[in-house]
């Protein structure tokens, strides 16, 4: 097989490397006038894949090749670290509901407070 293939796929790779690197994962620091430091969090993920084939060229000499690569990032935030006089905190950014159930399940606590506050205002009518 053809030397081509594997330097499309280091190609492909140095390409990534040099989109993603620790800053993905790890934001800058973000600065507050009030001395809060707001720092982001991601989740990186990197797919790629490629094939190839030399084909048989019946008129002699070196045969051709054919073959293609791709790939993919996906940067995901997954928390915000808030750093204020030495405590740190972490912040999570709710990923949104992708499923009926999983909407039900967010909605319930709003409901039950709904609810809560229906009765309330029922009980101190009759009060």
């Amino acid at each position: 097989m053809s030397e081509k293939l594997p330097n499309m796929l280091e190609n492909t790779i140095q390409k990534i490397r040099e989109m993603v690197d620790v800053n993905s994962v790890i934001g800058q620091p973000i600065s507050t006038p009030d001395g809060v430091t707001i720092i982001p969090v991601s989740k990186v993920s990197v797919g790629f894949g490629g094939g190839g084939s030399d084909f048989v060229n019946k008129a002699g000499g070196e045969n051709p090749f054919g073959g293609g690569v791709g790939g993919g990032v996906k940067v995901t935030p997954i928390c915000f670290l808030i750093v204020k006089d030495s405590n740190v905190r972490m912040m999570p950014v709710a990923e949104p509901a992708n499923t009926t159930t999983d909407r039900i399940v967010e909605m319930i606590p709003d409901t039950l407070d709904k609810i809560s506050a229906f009765v309330d205002s029922k009980t101190q009518k009759k009060e």
